[in-house]
This record gives C-alpha cells, sequence and structure tokens, in this order.
C-alpha cells in the first residue's frame, strides 16, 4: 500500500487508478449515506477522490488509509450540503433525554432480525438532517459536540435530529413488522 501510495503522490495515473479501484465502492457507500440520491453520491465521490489525490501527500500514516479516505469521503459530502444549502435541520428542543438508540441498538429494536441492509434503506429515507446526524453519532461515532462543530449547529439540535432520527426508524421498523405480521 505505501507504494502505491507514494506513486500517487509522484502523480502515477496507474497507481492513482489502482487506489481508486481498491477503495471506489466502500466510498460510495459512505457517500450515499450522505446524499439523496445515487447521482449525487457519485459526484460528491468524485470531488472526494479529487480531494485525496491532491492531499495524500499529508497522510501521515497515523490512521489506516481507509480511515482517512472515510473521513475525507465525509467533509466532503457535509461541505456539498453546506454549498448546496440543502442540509436543514428541525427546531432544537434543549430539554432531551441523552437516552438514544444508536445503529446497533436499532436492529435490536425488532421483533424479527432486521439486517443492516435494511437499515441502511430506512436510514435513507431519513430527511436529510436526521440523515446526516444519525450517520455521524451512530456510524462514524461522533460526539454531539463534534457533530455540531462540524455542522455549525447547537449540541441540542444535533441531540434532537438524532432523536427524531430515532423516533422515525423505530416507527417504520414497527410498521413493517405490523405487516409482516398481517402477513403470516
Amino acid at each position: 500500500m505505501e507504494e502505491i501510495i507514494q506513486e500517487c503522490i509522484n502523480g502515477n495515473a496507474n497507481a492513482q487508478s489502482k487506489l481508486y479501484k481498491m477503495f471506489a465502492n466502500k466510498m460510495l457507500g459512505v457517500c450515499l449515506r450522505y446524499c439523496n440520491c445515487l447521482d449525487d453520491a457519485k459526484d460528491v465521490m468524485q470531488e472526494g477522490f479529487v480531494k485525496v489525490f491532491t492531499t495524500l501527500h499529508r497522510f501521515k500514516g497515523n490512521s489506516s488509509v481507509t480511515t482517512w479516505i472515510t473521513r475525507i469521503m465525509m467533509n466532503t459530502a457535509i461541505d456539498n450540503f453546506r454549498k448546496n444549502k440543502k442540509l436543514q435541520f428541525t427546531e432544537s428542543f434543549e430539554k432531551y433525554s441523552n437516552d438514544v438508540l444508536d445503529f446497533e441498538e436499532v436492529l435490536e429494536v425488532a421483533n424479527e432480525p432486521l439486517s443492516v441492509d435494511e437499515l441502511m434503506s430506512l436510514v435513507q429515507q431519513l430527511p436529510t438532517g436526521y440523515r446526516v446526524v444519525f450517520n455521524m453519532y451512530a456510524i462514524d461515532e461522533m460526539s454531539h459536540r463534534d457533530i455540531a462543530n462540524h455542522l455549525g449547529i447547537s449540541e441540542g439540535t444535533s441531540k434532537s435530529q438524532l432523536a427524531r432520527a430515532r423516533k422515525q426508524l423505530q416507527r417504520w421498523v414497527n410498521e413493517k413488522q405490523a405487516k409482516q405480521a398481517l402477513n403470516q
């Protein structure tokens, strides 16, 4: 991997193509978590890879290259929302309980096992603000303080977006289970 990275830094197009192919599918998944549709995710991923190749010389190896590229993709997607003003948040509830389910706990709420793919499909349907905060908190394991700083919102808004995302996901899971029960 170090050799490919060095060749990319030197501008070797073949090495850049290899690095792109190694990470494209995973990074498209990361971008899709933050984007409204596949076309937007592809655009964000392309922009992200441009950033990867132009800043690869700054990669110090303090984390894995996968982690480093993932963070670039996530930041690119969020920057894209800010730039296009697509990221909207509902009013904050300052009096908020910290009793919030995370990604794994939402999976466990279901009476019947819910696959990660099924849950991710539901997450994709969340309103943009809910989805972004849910992804940052539950999947990327960021604190509400970090989310607030990154998105330029209050911690209360981050917490309320997560709570609303959780409620909506629970509602959809319960509806899905009720439909399955009726069909049996």
